[in-house]
């Protein structure tokens, strides 16, 4: 496949590699060839064609141990050596960088290298990854508005990219609640702190009245071992549940839902707005910088949900939530409308664009 090459510089957790993934796609559908720097863990992007995936050696960690700061530097220097063959072999014109630390070493190459730099950044706080190269990004685009930075000449927002299976979902209408329907209630932990969610939803819809026990469909993710122990619990309570580590049709569950319970990461609330779904939203307390709480706060703010902080969390504040917000539907109907305005959905395209314009690429017609 010939054409000009944008690297993509992202790893670790999905919330880092979904939006390389889209971007990937992108660019591949305007003649683009796409080199993915990663480390060990960012397979993401594998499944897609025509796209070469170099994986770093090392893995950066953040420590106040000086040998454990000392290690991780190296770390990074080791991995920015490493990138910056594949790099020059390449001939790439730009490299996007997605946050974390497996972003890091690809985009200290590419600045070693007098190559452009872009950074996305998912959160509404700048990460750390982020902060330690924004003076040398020429471009820093932002999923959420009010995101600091030490330039702020340099920031642009223009959302958070999603999975094209998620973008799909623009075009489904929100299941609305009727007074003696169905309530369809999805509950996701996330890649971290799962194991709150398998404790206090059940005891909080235990604590529900048994005619809105009886009217749920509950999808939820659950920890492997606490399968079997909650699918006897919600059988005895009535409730209709089905219960996964890991749901490969999240997409379809995410349609079919009329209220997300979750934590409040990036990808979380930007496949909300996506799919134009309200949130209960708890964000991870040991998130770094606490940014899903920053998260949250501005999903909350916009109206597409609520937030409840893990500290102040328990059956009965979660049941009373879901009590108040079942019995007046209407809070739902009004809350998945906000939360479809706060969606991006010209991010991937305006992320493509303005890469192709940092890397001094004309812009051709997407081939799709």
């Amino acid at each position: 496949m010939s054409g000009p090459v944008i690297a993509l510089a992202a790893g670790g957790t999905g919330g880092h590699i979904f939006p390389a993934e889209a971007l990937a796609r992108a660019l591949l559908a305007r003649g683009c060839r796409v080199l993915l720097l990663t480390d060990r863990r960012g397979q993401g992007c594998a499944n897609l064609p025509d796209i070469e995936v170099i994986h770093l050696a090392g893995n950066a960690v953040l420590s106040r141990s000086l040998l454990r700061k000392t290690l991780s530097s190296l770390a990074l220097l080791r991995g920015a050596w490493q990138a910056r063959s594949p790099l020059k072999a390449a001939d790439a014109k730009a490299v996007v960088g997605f946050g974390g630390f497996a972003s890091v070493p690809p985009s200290l190459a590419a600045t070693s290298l007098g190559l452009p730099l872009i950074l996305h950044e998912q959160n509404a706080v700048l990460g750390r990854a982020n902060r330690l190269l924004a003076g040398r990004a020429t471009l820093l685009a932002t999923a959420f508005p009010n995101v600091r930075a030490s330039d702020p000449t340099k920031i642009k927002r223009i959302g958070n990219p999603v999975r094209p299976a998620v973008a799909a979902l623009r075009e489904r209408p929100y299941p609305i609640p009727t007074a003696e329907g169905r309530l369809s209630l999805l509950v996701t932990g996330g890649s971290q702190g799962a194991k709150v969610f398998d404790n206090l939803v059940p005891d909080a819809l235990a604590k529900l009245p048994e005619a809105l026990r009886q009217r749920l469909d509950l999808v939820q993710q659950v920890r492997a071992a606490d399968c079997a122990v909650l699918a006897k619990r919600y059988a005895a309570l009535g409730i209709e549940a089905t219960l996964a580590p890991f749901f490969q049709d999240l997409p379809e569950r995410l349609a079919a839902a009329q209220l997300l319970i979750g934590r409040a990461g990036a990808s979380t609330i930007f496949e909300l707005a996506m799919a134009g779904r309200p949130g209960l939203l708890i964000p991870y307390p040991n998130a770094a910088d606490d940014h899903q709480s920053a998260n949250a706060r501005a999903f909350a703010a916009g109206g597409g949900g609520w937030l409840i902080q893990e500290a102040a969390l328990d059956a009965e504040a979660i049941s009373d939530k879901l009590h108040d917000l079942f019995e007046a539907p209407e809070q739902l109907i009004e809350a998945a409308k906000r939360a479809r305005a706060f969606a991006t959905p010209q991010a991937t395209d305006d992320l493509a664009g303005l890469t192709l314009s940092v890397a001094g690429i004309a812009q051709a017609e997407k081939n799709i």
